[in-house]
């Protein structure tokens, strides 16, 4: 069973938008994949259920039949960060929490589970722990969505960096142009250089998920 993490430069870089493209792709090749959002923060409370946008998304795209608290068990209604928001409920997130969930998963039959991060790499869990820290214990490979605009450069070599450091493979990244940019195409070309890794492709202002599927290389996602 092939595992991913999409991971981002920053909050709103588009992580979702590409995770389902990824998804999608995966699907059309015909593979079984499962997704999981473990932590949303934003949530509409809907047949007294909360319900992320974002992890509906996924679980539209994917084909391993799970409900909706499969895909993101841990979700609170405010859009804040969300050890801040469990802790207005007196609640606290821990890694072990999370692992557990995601090792539930893996117990299902699957050629690849695709889980989407929140916010950016260090996003804090609380009491010094960090969702990075999940992704180290369950040794997921890590792709990494860069939202290009001006300060992308220094986010996204930071980023790698600390997902190398973490001791983890960062097997590409994808250019998530959701703005207009300045001297896009030199950036880019900058990037390509700075990131000892494989660039997955180019995506702009596209909302249909087949049409950016096509324009993402999901080929060195699976390579053992």
């Amino acid at each position: 069973m092939k595992k991913i993490f999409i991971t981002a430069t920053d909050t709103d870089a588009g992580k979702t938008h590409i995770a389902c493209a990824i998804v999608n792709k995966l699907v059309n090749q015909q593979n079984t994949v499962l997704v999981f959002k473990p932590i949303s923060a934003g949530c509409e409370v809907i047949g007294g259920e909360l319900v992320n946008e974002d992890a509906q998304r996924l679980q539209q795209q994917a084909n391993g039949q799970q409900s909706l608290s499969q895909v993101n068990p841990i979700a609170y209604q405010e859009p804040i960060a969300p050890h801040i928001a469990a802790l207005t409920l007196g609640e606290a997130i821990t890694v072990k929490q999370v692992t557990g969930h995601f090792n539930t998963l893996t117990t299902l039959s699957a050629d690849v589970i695709l889980t989407e991060g929140a916010g950016g790499w260090r996003l804090p869990l609380g009491n010094g722990q960090f969702l990075s820290d999940f992704v180290k214990d369950t040794e997921q490979d890590v792709v990494l969505v860069v939202n290009m605009k001006l300060g992308c450069l220094n986010h996204a070599v930071l980023t790698y960096q600390s997902i190398i450091s973490d001791g983890l493979n960062c097997i590409g990244w994808v250019a998530n142009c959701q703005q207009e940019m300045p001297y896009l195409q030199e950036n880019i070309d900058e990037l390509k250089t700075l990131l000892d890794t494989q660039f997955l492709g180019q995506v702009g202002f596209e909302p249909d998920i087949n049409k950016v599927a096509e324009l993402i290389d999901i080929s060195p996602l699976l390579v053992e």
